[in-house]
């Protein structure tokens, strides 16, 4: 193959969907990596669930298809509840292994974990998040839709990727957001909902 760059990667399906981080856990609120680590939604991440599924309501949302990690799973039902809607669960949704970062607190090293220069001991590479979590919303949105995935910030960060946008920017905890294909191009339309008050 002398100095193939191998395969292109996965493309996106050209097919609107929204996509929701889970709501905050106590490691989100004390800026710790969870990764593969299955931590429950905190009473915030609770409360921030049910104002996205307000945010939500009347949009036409046909499905929900969730990572089976606690706090998205929770998160997703929360939202299905009030939609009226079952939700599906896709392995591949689950977020990214950090190895032995999980638990630790959030470091500098994305960048060079996002280029390829560094994976941490026992983690998943960029590259593979990459591949996974496209092929994963592939299956998820080739179902009647609009479709909403619920899965996890490092994994929005690939898609971001896909979507042909900067990846290593943080997504807010339970802000829905509309993820669009261009109708020329290759850099989507990421458009978030406006989020109404905290239920009471």
């Amino acid at each position: 193959m002398n100095g193939a760059a191998g395969p292109e990667p996965e493309r996106l399906a050209l097919v609107p969907f929204w996509f929701l981080r889970h709501g905050e856990t106590d490691w989100n609120a004390r800026g710790l990596s969870q990764g593969s680590t299955d931590i429950p939604l905190n009473a915030v991440g609770v409360a921030q669930a049910r104002r996205a599924a307000l945010a939500l309501l009347g949009r036409g949302i046909a499905a929900i298809v969730s990572s089976p990690l606690g706090r998205a799973r929770h998160t997703a039902e929360i939202v299905g509840e009030a939609l009226g809607l079952p939700v599906a669960i896709e392995d591949d949704l689950r977020e990214v292994r950090f190895g032995v970062q999980e638990g630790r607190p959030m470091g500098d090293w994305y960048d060079d974990w996002i280029a390829g220069r560094y994976t941490p001991e026992g983690a998943e590479t960029f590259a593979a998040l990459r591949a996974r979590a496209v092929a994963a919303v592939n299956r998820a949105i080739a179902r009647p839709g609009p479709v909403l995935v619920v899965a996890h910030g490092a994994l929005f960060r690939a898609l971001r990727g896909a979507l042909g946008h900067k990846p290593n920017v943080r997504t807010p905890n339970a802000l829905p957001l509309r993820c669009a294909p261009p109708a020329e191009g290759t850099v989507w339309e990421i458009t978030p909902a406006d989020l109404p008050p905290f239920p009471a």
